[in-house]
């Protein structure tokens, strides 16, 4: 409860103080033991109590529409005034509210108290299903859909549900090809944050994850726990119309495509649609006219198996040429 707003409980006159109420709305209380008179204010909307006129006619506005102050720069409305020194603030670029730990500022202080929970780790949030903290609301609400199976974010290209507003958004990097995040050292671009954050690890060489049978080392500990099945023979995903099964989630999705004829994945430029992500990354090529893949020899391709090809060709190609000299 807000501090202005106050409880309208126990208005009706008691042996031990007598209420009276004016044709405005507001109650004077007359307590015998103080001596001393406090007035409500109450919305004939909702009910609710104020302790101060102006907070009550603040209220108001909410059953009214009305947004009295309004931006000079943009023309948009707020209810409140401190709405209007917030929204300005966007203009301005003023952010008075920095982290005395790393320096970063903020334009409202409740996103600087969110901000510092990552320095302090402090989770205030927590699932009733499974005890998991967050340290932001919004958080605990997305996380609660895991339990519920609610799926409330939509891509707008294939319908594809997700119960993440980010998973959402990653997504859609598919159908659009773009590609924000890229590594400084070799220039390759990413669709999501993390398959950066692994092919980093390409340039530095570490790879902290290793198999106890054969001794291969990997960069994730996801990666290695696939490579175990190798060992193990263990196929967990089964496809429930045939009966394969496969090592990887991946793998039984690009399968299950087979049986139900989905192409999720479309070229904006022409519309062909493909099955898998790397079939349209590669068909994109003939529209960009990029060709990555290099013959030391000869030339340039599009796809890494049109290189393959080519390199046996020019492979047994070099043999006769060494043989005939």
């Amino acid at each position: 409860m807000k501090s202005e707003e106050i409880k309208c409980e126990n208005l009706e006159p008691t042996e031990s103080s007598s209420n009276h109420q004016s044709s405005s709305g507001s109650f004077h209380m007359n307590t015998s033991h103080r001596q001393m008179q406090k007035e409500i204010h109450q919305c004939s909307q909702c009910g609710k109590c104020f302790s101060q006129k102006c907070h009550l006619n603040q209220h108001q506005r909410i059953h009214t529409g009305e947004k009295p102050y309004q931006c000079s720069q943009c023309g948009k409305s707020f209810a409140e005034r401190g709405n209007l020194i917030k929204h300005q603030r966007i203009h301005t670029g003023e952010k008075p509210y920095c982290c005395s730990q790393c320096g970063k500022c903020f334009t409202e202080r409740g996103n600087l108290i969110k901000h510092q929970r990552i320095h302090t780790g402090d989770k205030p949030y927590h699932c009733s299903e499974c005890e998991k903290s967050f340290n932001r609301e919004d958080a605990l609400q997305e996380h609660k859909h895991v339990h519920t199976g609610e799926k409330p974010y939509y891509c707008s290209v294939c319908g594809k549900s997700f119960t993440r507003y980010t998973s959402v958004q990653r997504h859609q990097h598919i159908h659009t090809g773009e590609k924000p995040y890229h590594c400084s050292q070799c220039e390759k671009r990413f669709s999501e944050r993390r398959n950066l954050i692994q092919h980093l690890q390409l340039h530095t060489g570490e790879k902290p994850y290793c198999c106890s049978h054969c001794g291969k080392c990997f960069t994730q500990k996801c990666n290695l726990q696939q490579h175990l099945r190798i060992h193990t023979g263990d196929k967990p995903y089964q496809c429930s119309q045939c009966g394969k099964s496969f090592t990887q989630r991946s793998h039984l999705q690009q399968h299950q495509r087979i049986h139900t004829g989905d192409q999720p994945y479309q070229c904006l430029e022409c519309g062909k649609r493909f099955t898998q992500g790397t079939d349209l990354q590669v068909h994109q090529r003939v529209h960009t006219g990029e060709k990555p893949y290099h013959c030391a020899q000869c030339g340039s391709f599009t796809a890494y198996s049109s290189l393959q090809q080519h390199q046996h060709i020019c492979t047994a190609a070099n043999e006769d040429m060494l043989q005939k000299s």
